[in-house]
């Protein structure tokens, strides 16, 4: 009863799935992406093919979703917007299906020496355009700009004073590198977000669909909710606990938020300290291990690194990050003699002895992890103990129906990290094309002037 009063319990009827959309593309939309989730999962287990052809399906995956999800602009008439986003869809399914029938020539070709057919480079025009496109509506305008920005930065070296300086290069260099080799698009962050991430985010949607994201507010209820500002606390423990199976900052504030914002205003918290709390606290989840943000996944890619290492060292500044966090909730708790929810917290021993079961395939994952198996096999394995210790107790069981839709919402949500990670590559392979990369060392000597420190 305590947990209904709060509102952590919502009633049977109001759990409406992700799966009934309306409209046939609504339909077509849930079927890929539950394909999707399968195909990286088989891949996952099984092994993925070479890594162009691995990018090139998670990327088509990707964009078609994207062009079927999101609308061009939310103004625009609903005929033209279908047609228009049919338009982009067909060009990056294009794009895509070109580097499939041709996919030998890709491999065998001597980049920047065999010079570019009219084909690859209308295709690849087209394609970057519209993965620029997609990236606008998927993640904003902040990253399709600074890719372009780089873009013509390759264009215009000639121009530049001083260490930006460079050769210049024409439309099929640039092509040649972004979307003819791996050195571009279809580079490492793409791979990591088709090899890891994808998994990573199926992992946590299969926890939350079982209640596990139900199960950590409960559990940060009962250990914070009596204190000065409860609720306020309440919003950067579970946001915390969630984060150590998410890794996305959007997926925690619309899981933990849709009810920890409206507790703290109900509490006494001015409605911009509850929405800044939830938001700063769900951010955090980003580098709270063992599920961190893409960013740690790209880190150990490149260092070469396990991914184990990377949350040994995370671990640290994530709590020191939420300490800062849930003191900030105190101090401001204190300063307006706010009181916590003396009556209405649940207990402890009830919520651990009604839903502890779900901490074990986080446990699961650590033990695998620390044995020195792969991110791949870490997740895979954890997946199928959701599904066998949910079954555990009839609330948390997981049926067809709740399979499918984490299916369907773990691909989702990953379609605007697998964008930005094509996005990166398009900056990446411009660096990499310019030689800017090699110039840093330069930069920071030219700054530094005479001086070590």
């Amino acid at each position: 009863l305590p947990v209904k009063i709060i509102g952590f319990r919502r009633h049977p009827n109001e759990e409406i799935s992700m799966t009934a959309k309306p409209g046939m593309l609504g339909q077509i939309a849930v079927w890929i992406a539950i394909v999707m989730s399968a195909y990286h999962l088989y891949t996952g287990a099984f092994g993925a093919p070479e890594a162009l052809l691995h990018r090139s399906i998670h990327l088509m995956f990707t964009m078609v979703l994207i062009f079927l999800l999101f609308p061009f602009f939310q103004g625009t008439r609903q005929s033209l917007r279908r047609a228009g986003d049919l338009v982009f869809l067909g060009i990056s399914l294009g794009g895509i299906l070109y580097l499939f029938f041709n996919y030998e020539y890709f491999i065998t070709r001597y980049p920047y020496v065999h010079p570019l057919s009219l084909a690859d480079l209308i295709v690849g025009i087209l394609f970057t355009l519209v993965l620029l496109e997609a990236a606008r509506r998927s993640i904003g305008l902040a990253m399709p700009i600074t890719a372009i920005f780089f873009i013509i930065y390759a264009y215009i070296g000639p121009s530049l004073p001083g260490l930006l300086r460079h050769a210049g290069f024409n439309t099929e260099a640039i092509i040649d590198q972004l979307y003819m080799t791996t050195e571009g698009i279809f580079g490492i962050p793409l791979g990591v977000s088709a090899t890891y991430v994808i998994l990573f985010v199926i992992f946590g949607v299969f926890l939350e669909k079982s209640g596990t994201g139900q199960f950590f507010m409960e559990l940060a209820a009962a250990t914070t909710g009596k204190g000065a500002g409860g609720p306020g606390k309440i919003a950067v423990v579970s946001s915390g606990l969630f984060g150590t199976i998410s890794g996305s900052a959007v997926a925690n504030v619309m899981v933990t938020g849709q009810f920890t914002i409206p507790m703290m205003k109900r509490t006494g918290f001015q409605p911009h300290f509850a929405g800044a709390v939830e938001a700063t606290a769900s951010t955090g989840g980003q580098i709270m291990p063992p599920v961190m943000g893409a960013a740690a996944f790209v880190m150990a890619e490149f260092m070469g690194v396990p991914y184990l290492t990377i949350c040994k060292h995370a671990i640290i500044p994530a709590i020191l990050f939420y300490l800062a966090v849930f003191m900030a909730v105190h101090f401001e708790a204190v300063r307006t003699n706010l009181k916590g929810m003396l009556e209405a917290a649940p207990r402890l021993g009830f919520v651990l002895l009604n839903r502890g079961h779900l901490l074990l395939p986080v446990a699961v994952m650590l033990y695998i992890l620390f044995e020195g198996y792969t991110p791949m096999y870490a997740c895979i394995f954890s997946i199928i103990a959701v599904l066998i210790i949910a079954n555990f107790k009839k609330e948390t069981r997981m049926g067809l129906a709740k399979i499918l839709d984490a299916l369907e919402n773990g691909a989702k949500g990953t379609l605007s990290v697998a964008c930005a990670c094509a996005c990166a590559g398009i900056i990446i392979g411009i660096v990499n094309l310019t030689g800017l990369g090699l110039k840093f060392t330069g930069f920071v000597l030219y700054l530094a002037g005479e001086s070590m420190i």
